[in-house]
């Protein structure tokens, strides 16, 4: 299974301009190949790299596997928007009037023969444009120092964020076989005011993250209004904590949800909640905390755990599981009273609504594990 594992670089101020100007070089040539990709119409990595691959080595002091990777780059990026065009209804003019622009501070990726690990000494040899870094180090956690010596395999990026640099480490991490009879399913109902609700009994709130996303975005409309050189700064460092404060609640959380499922010998049943943001109609208030959701970021982070350890996880259709008793299944609107509350109409059963819903989820988990399943029933033996 492929991961991947985040190293922070520890460059000197010389290593530091190195890696700088190898960045805006390597993307100053990604804007040139994706000018010429939008003019002519060329957009296959093949076909495009024998129109502009001289120009890019030549122009931008690049090497050969250097000018190849970022033809490879443009490329991979028009294929991702016409995946991205083919999947939406909603075409937004600007996304697609004009060639595919590049930071000068974004990603590059680096093959083995432009990095060398040396990892004992936790040290890096990298290419860039004034020559080869030498004895770059770099540090890690624990665990990303051991998987990367044990399972390292691939290509590596290199990052700047926020005036830190990084190198993010492709690893093949060998699976652990899916368990074949699991005992029940744990249900995962997700939502907004509460992240998580596991038919176990576990809510995890989102009260706190609520919370701080309102006072983040109360902050940036300040800054944005005022407008200031200052304002501007601290704009900029404030920029993308929203996110990373999100990423690692969901990592948090996901990793609670996998090891409890490992635990008791179960499986998990999440939602199929594809395309929420295109089928739900909301007021405007409401728009803003539906696009902040990061259901589709816990999903992922669930499965890519669960099939680490050999956690089976199924997908259940999402209708109707917060208006459906758990308990005699009858399906009604009038069984949520309020947001908090679930009371069947029917056989009378009160319950927490998420609560009830994860429940739902897990049966419907089971049902769809059970269809899915291969026969148990020995073969019958012809009768001679």
């Amino acid at each position: 299974m492929k991961l991947v594992v985040r190293l922070k670089l520890l460059p000197s101020a010389e290593q530091a301009a190195a890696l700088q100007a190898t960045l805006v070089a390597c993307n100053q040539a990604a804007n040139h190949v994706s000018r010429v990709a939008d003019h002519t119409g060329v957009r296959r990595n093949r076909e495009l790299r024998a129109l502009v691959y001289t120009d890019v080595k030549n122009g931008w002091g690049l090497g050969a596997q250097a000018a190849q990777h970022v033809v490879k780059k443009v490329a991979d990026a028009y294929t991702a928007l016409r995946a991205w065009r083919r999947k939406t209804s909603t075409r937004p003019r600007g996304a697609i009037s004009k060639p595919i622009g590049f930071r000068n501070d974004a990603a590059q990726t680096y093959d083995d023969r432009m990095l060398s690990w040396q990892l004992d000494q936790r040290t890096v040899s990298i290419w860039t444009t004034a020559g080869r870094v030498k004895r770059l180090a770099y540090t890690g956690g624990q665990e990303q120092l051991r998987l990367l010596e044990h399972y390292r395999q691939g290509e590596s990026d290199l990052l700047l964020r926020a005036g830190q640099w990084y190198l993010e480490a492709t690893i093949d991490v060998p699976e652990t076989p899916q368990n074949p009879q699991p005992q029940g399913f744990i249900g995962v109902d997700l939502g907004v005011v509460n992240i998580a609700t596991t038919s176990t009994g576990h809510r995890h709130s989102g009260r706190r993250l609520n919370r701080t996303r309102r006072n983040d975005r109360t902050l940036r409309a300040r800054l944005q209004q005022k407008g200031t050189r200052s304002a501007k700064r601290r704009a900029k460092r404030h920029a993308g904590k929203e996110a990373r404060r999100a990423r690692d609640i969901n990592h948090k959380i996901s990793k609670h949800i996998v090891a409890e499922a490992q635990r008791t010998g179960r499986g998990i049943a999440l939602e199929d909640l594809g395309g929420i943001r295109e089928r739900v109609r909301l007021k405007k208030p409401q728009r803003v905390t539906m696009n902040s959701w990061a259901f589709g970021q816990l999903h992922a982070f669930i499965a890519y755990k669960a099939r680490r350890v050999g956690v089976p996880v199924v997908c259940v259709n999402p209708s109707y599981t917060s208006q459906e008793c758990s308990r005699c299944h009858h399906i009604d609107q009038r069984n949520r009273p309020s947001q908090a509350v679930f009371a069947c109409r029917s056989c009378g059963f009160v319950e927490h609504a998420d609560l009830n819903a994860s429940h739902v989820i897990g049966q419907r988990g089971w049902w769809v594990w059970v269809c899915g399943a291969e026969s148990q029933v020995p073969a019958l033996t012809p009768i001679a």
